[in-house]
């Protein structure tokens, strides 16, 4: 007898629908899955007869022959097979499922019956409502990030035999819901996180402040001691939370990765991303003989900090040029092209020297050809397309000695969340969620200039040799830091100040 049930696979950060087709018929004992399977599908028929034997049904030793169509479409991973079981009961007749049709299925099967949770439950979730079914089975650890897409009745199940009545109408399950308001209540960063903990660097916190308010790239330069990482690592208790459109987004690819922790509904909390500078190119972009996403991905809507920048590998500071500029990373295999969506705030900081100090040139403890062998590992279109250049300097021992506390972290963060406020204002519907992401037409819309400011922008450009791409990120921060300002228009005062962010790269680099 046949049996057709519906199903998904993920293919990058998107799901495609697939049907599973189960024929089982008699003939030598034979099972088989075809439709372009992996060996985690391949291997389903030994989950899924052990599974079924071990949940009091029959299993029949016939020919077994499962189909996953459309049969061009790659298959992978695990989540096949709790429809192949439930399409071999139906097939075998243990089974009678009112409206197969109605429902999308996913999950793991453990050998002893229950339900495992999967990969990639929130891009299955949109597609299931896309494709307007009436429902979607997942494993109960997954319902909840399920839920979080509106108008689609999400079916937690623990077992097969649960999945069965719930599909036979034995039993009745309730839908799961998720209170998204709950999740996107403020939550209180770490106290041993905090701007407060950080003597001095007033300049630098500032920059910070301004990169947080706008989602603009910035690189911080100085020796080492002086607190860069310290700062760094606590740009996290400043970001803005993510609206509910962006949630989805990071979500869906860390969903995609494995990352979510069990039971996890949503990220709402801006990932951020450090990882070590002995990454490859792939590791850093995302691929693989079939591509998934890399840290530049894993980062979306976040922060990507890169410490020590130079001790990277050439190669792989090249790539990240495409994701800075179109926001996007389009990777090209012989699986097929996949394009990954990399919308991220780099953070950079750096040693002017590979000794650490500017001056041990002067101080003969290194040759200027090794400092600029050094520099010359970050190039020029990857700085220029870094928004804040900063320099933090060496702290004296005057502040460290002070008791005087800085800033906490939650009265920087309630000036970046304003900001923020202003700009999701700014631009609704438009699909932009801070001045970091404007394009040239925003910029004419949203930075008119006068001719004061003008004319100080072009000074800027010929005193500074600036390229285009600097004049256009010199705009979008002047525009942020307005809105820190609370004002509506840029005026030469916060043009001067974006353009001083634009200068510490042509004093070290030259």
């Amino acid at each position: 007898m046949h049996a057709k049930l519906q199903s998904a696979s993920v293919v990058g950060v998107q799901a495609f629908p697939v049907e599973v087709e189960v024929d089982v018929s008699r003939g030598l004992p034979h099972f088989v899955v075809v439709g372009l399977p992996d060996t985690a599908v391949k291997e389903s028929r030994d989950r899924v007869k052990s599974a079924l034997l071990n949940s009091g049904y029959n299993f029949q030793d016939g020919r077994n022959t499962v189909n996953l169509a459309p049969a061009d479409l790659k298959k992978e991973g695990p989540s096949f097979d709790l429809p192949i079981a439930l399409g071999m009961l139906h097939a075998s007749e243990q089974l009678r499922i009112q409206k197969p049709d109605d429902y999308l299925i996913v999950g793991e099967l453990a050998l002893n019956g229950t339900v495992r949770s999967v990969r990639g439950i929130l891009p299955v979730a949109h597609t299931a409502l896309k494709c307007r079914f009436k429902g979607l089975i997942v494993p109960k650890a997954n319902a909840k990030e399920a839920a979080v897409v509106e108008g689609l009745p999400v079916y937690g199940v623990d077992t097969l035999r649960e999945a069965a009545d719930f599909l036979s109408g034995a039993i009745h399950i309730q839908p799961t819901t998720v209170d998204l308001e709950a999740l996107f209540q403020p939550q209180p960063h770490p106290d041993d996180m905090d701007f407060a903990d950080v003597k001095g660097q007033e300049s630098v916190k500032r920059a910070l402040e301004i990169a947080a308010a706008g989602g603009h790239n910035i690189i911080m330069i100085g020796p080492p001691g002086s607190g860069k990482s310290m700062l760094a690592k606590r740009i996290p208790s400043i970001l803005p939370r993510m609206t509910l459109p962006e949630s989805l987004e990071t979500t869906k690819i860390h969903s995609v990765v494995g990352l979510l922790n069990r039971g996890e509904a949503l990220l709402t909390t801006r990932p951020f991303r450090s990882p070590h500078h002995t990454i490859s190119d792939i590791g850093l972009i995302g691929g693989s003989a079939q591509p998934s996403p890399g840290e530049v991905s894993l980062a979306h809507n976040g922060v990507l900090f890169l410490d020590e920048l130079p001790e990277f590998k050439r190669s792989a500071l090249e790539v990240l040029r495409q994701p800075l500029e179109d926001g996007k990373v389009t990777i090209s295999r012989a699986a097929g092209t996949l394009t990954f969506p990399a919308r991220f705030m780099l953070i950079a900081a750096m040693n002017p020297s590979p000794t650490g100090t500017a001056g041990d040139v002067q101080r003969g403890r290194i040759t200027a050809a090794a400092t600029q062998k050094y520099l010359s590992k970050i190039s020029g279109p990857l700085l220029d397309r870094i928004d804040i250049h900063i320099e933090v300097a060496a702290l004296k021992h005057e502040q460290l000695l002070g008791t005087q506390a800085g800033e906490s972290s939650r009265s920087i963060r309630d000036r970046v969340e304003a900001c923020r406020r202003l700009q999701l204002e700014r631009f609704r519907g438009k699909k932009i969620w801070c001045n970091a992401q404007m394009g040239p037409k925003h910029l004419k819309e949203y930075v008119p200039l006068n001719e004061e400011c003008r004319d100080l922008l072009k000074f800027a450009m010929s005193d500074l040799n600036l390229s285009a791409r600097a004049y256009d990120r010199i705009l979008k921060v002047s525009r942020s830091i307005a809105d820190l300002a609370g004002q509506s228009d840029v005026s030469t005062e916060h043009l001067s100040e974006a353009i001083q962010f634009r200068t510490l790269d042509r004093q070290i680099w030259g």
